[in-house]
């Protein structure tokens, strides 16, 4: 399969499975060679083999949906977005909870893949805003479709590339060295809750006070389908509440119910 097949195969499929062509043209290699392996496992010689083989058997809607999946993630990664979860939006939402005499701020991570992003957030909690708010505590939830990545995140263990772009103190206080990788600390892994649900379709029944969901819904998913998802995020964010999302992200235009922060990494709902 040509790199020109692949191109035309993705803008057939993408479409009907609620997914855009702009959001898979960098990482059109990786899925190119997740199609080349299918075929090999169908006995398939073509990419119009495979067409017709979706048209006659319809659970491989599901197969493909599952090869399209795309998981980058690192800790820290994107060090602006964070900078200023630590250092704005983090301690607003705890001294909003302070002044309010409640004891606990709710936060999601949304497409959480293989937990970097959530932990990432534990860590910073626990190194630079506990201090401040002792009587504070956050409750963090983290979910993902992908079983076998929720598995990876609970283990918490991970290669020395996917904490590149962390502190380097971090790789002291928040990990363990082992052989090559590097084994998260207990006391953050218990931090986070993780579940198995796809976000096109299933949200938690919790509010959170932040929700991070980035480089997923705005990114690979085609506008309707943005749009209803981003419509139960909304529902799920608490008066005052921050949603983040990418840093090459925007929202669909028109977006009810939010307003852009100075930061243009995140919105904040109205109230």
């Amino acid at each position: 399969m040509t790199d020109r097949e692949c191109v035309e195969f993705l803008q057939w499929a993408l479409p009907q499975l609620g997914l855009r062509w702009p959001g898979f043209r960098k990482v059109r290699r990786q899925v190119h060679k997740r199609i080349v392996r299918r075929l090999g496992e169908l006995g398939l010689g073509q990419i119009a083999d495979y067409r017709a083989y979706l048209d006659t058997h319809a659970a491989e809607w599901g197969v493909l949906d599952a090869m399209l999946r795309i998981s980058i993630s690192r800790f820290y990664r994107d060090r602006n977005v964070f900078n200023h979860l630590r250092t704005a939006v983090l301690p607003e939402l705890a001294a909003r909870a302070r002044h309010r005499g409640e004891q606990r701020i709710r936060i999601w991570s949304a497409g959480s893949a293989s937990g970097e992003e959530p932990y990432t957030v534990a860590i910073i909690w626990d190194h630079y805003l506990r201090p401040a708010f002792p009587e504070i505590r956050m409750q963090l939830m983290a979910t993902d479709v992908d079983e076998q990545m929720l598995q990876r995140a609970q283990r918490g263990i991970y290669p020395a590339s996917s904490l590149k772009d962390a502190p380097t103190d971090w790789l002291e206080t928040a990990f363990v060295q082992s052989a090559h990788e590097w084994v998260l600390r207990q006391e953050f892994r218990e931090q986070v809750d993780f579940r198995q649900q796809d976000i096109r379709t299933q949200t938690p029944a919790e509010s959170f006070d932040l929700i991070l969901c980035r480089n997923l819904v705005f990114t690979y998913y085609a506008e309707p389908l943005q749009r209803q998802v981003l419509e139960r995020l909304t529902e799920h964010l608490v008066p005052g509440g921050f949603l983040v999302i990418g840093k090459h992200e925007t929202l669909p235009a028109g977006t009810p119910g939010l307003l852009p922060c100075r930061s243009r990494f995140g919105y904040v709902r109205a109230t």
